[in-house]
């Protein structure tokens, strides 16, 4: 059977590669729920377990121009699909590990900053997760990490950097962090504001605080509401890395930790206190790059905006106290998958196996407010 991986479809979809068409043979339910970018849905999901002709049948419409590739959840099915497409004559492959693949990549691209040294974004596609690396004068740090720590153990290798630390900016609900790990591989601390450490032993950080990675300074600023320890990294005036307290387009949302029973604050008090979190991101110097823990696409790097294009496009932002917190506090959308898990794990309540970790992240990113 001829497979293809999801690394190599990422390459392609980024340069637009024409030739290929995505093929999803999952139920309509689950594509509309999650899916790549581009793709179509072929639902011939039961066919394809209880009667290979009819699916054939039906896989039979598609256009014989190009290359297909078939998904499913986890290869499995879409392998199936594939050999009945061979057996009519077209040019296809599986894609390896179906939309379990899709959420392990990572793709990476250097941000435009006027910092002494180099920010590059790392980025997932199939998540919506971002994630940052800041090398400087022979130093690096990492901001946000998926648990997917040989990404960004590749890009300190190729600096040949020695490793300062590890900073999230709160207990995450959709992605297992690696911060934990990718700092005791390297006997190097873990920033986590203590307001997000359930047991977890990281290294404090509270608002004001200012640290430094080479000759960069990073400044702490305390922005609670989306959690308690939720706090933006300040790199100089440059970059803000805001977690999920202020994304592009949206703003963080406030029940989870509520409903996960890790507050005991009601999700209206969150909501006035994530607006008076953004009212004093409104009032940053200058104009730094918003850098967002999460892109609710399918981000490819780079992902970045200005401050004050923020301010323009972004009508959360710039909402009064009383219809912002009314929107964030009476229209709940659909919660992550698993994220009560997610959040234990990360707050350090729960000890998960890489295994599990693998499993719960999968589907779509939900965590700004729609």
């Amino acid at each position: 059977m001829a497979k293809i991986t999801p690394e190599t479809v990422a390459e392609r979809l980024e340069r637009g590669d024409d030739d290929l068409r995505l093929v999803d043979v999952r139920d309509e339910t689950d594509f509309r729920e999650w899916h790549i970018p581009g793709s179509e849905n072929v639902d011939v999901y039961d066919e394809l377990k209880d009667d290979p002709d009819a699916a054939a049948e039906e896989l039979a419409d598609l256009p014989e121009h190009g290359e297909v590739v078939t998904v499913c959840a986890a290869g499995v099915l879409a392998a199936d699909a594939t050999d009945l497409l061979q057996e009519q004559g077209y040019d296809a492959k599986t894609l390896v590990d179906g939309m379990n693949g899709w959420a392990r990549v990572h793709r990476t691209a250097p941000l435009d900053v006027g910092l002494e040294g180099e920010l590059i974004q790392v980025a997932r596609p199939g998540t919506g997760c971002l994630s940052h690396v800041l090398i400087s004068e022979g130093e690096a740090a990492v901001f946000e990490p998926s648990q997917y720590t040989e990404e960004y153990e590749a890009i300190l290798e190729a600096h040949d950097a020695d490793f300062a630390g590890v900073f999230d900016t709160h207990a995450h609900a959709d992605h297992v962090s690696g911060g934990q790990t990718l700092a005791e591989a390297h006997d190097a601390p873990y920033y986590l504001h203590p307001a997000d450490d359930d047991g977890i032993d990281a290294t404090r950080v509270e608002d004001g605080d200012g640290l430094e990675v080479g000759v960069v300074t990073i400044d702490v600023i305390h922005t609670p509401g989306h959690s308690p320890g939720s706090v933006t990294y300040a790199l100089e005036d440059e970059a803000l890395l805001t977690g999920d307290t202020l994304f592009h387009d949206s703003v963080g949302r406030v029940e989870l930790g509520v409903d996960a029973g890790l507050e005991e604050t009601d999700v209206e008090d969150n909501a006035e206190t994530l607006y008076e979190s953004l009212e004093g991101l409104r009032t940053v110097e200058g104009d730094p790059l918003v850098l967002p823990a999460h892109d609710p696409g399918s981000p490819q790097p780079p992902v970045a905006a200005r401050l004050s294009e923020v301010e323009e496009r972004n009508e959360a932002f710039g909402q009064d106290r009383e219809t912002l917190v009314a929107a964030l506090a009476g229209d709940i959308p659909d919660q992550p998958a698993n994220f009560e898990r997610i959040k234990l794990a990360n707050v350090g309540t729960e000890e998960i196996s890489d295994e599990e970790a693998d499993e719960l992240e999968l589907g779509p990113n939900r965590c700004a407010a729609e």
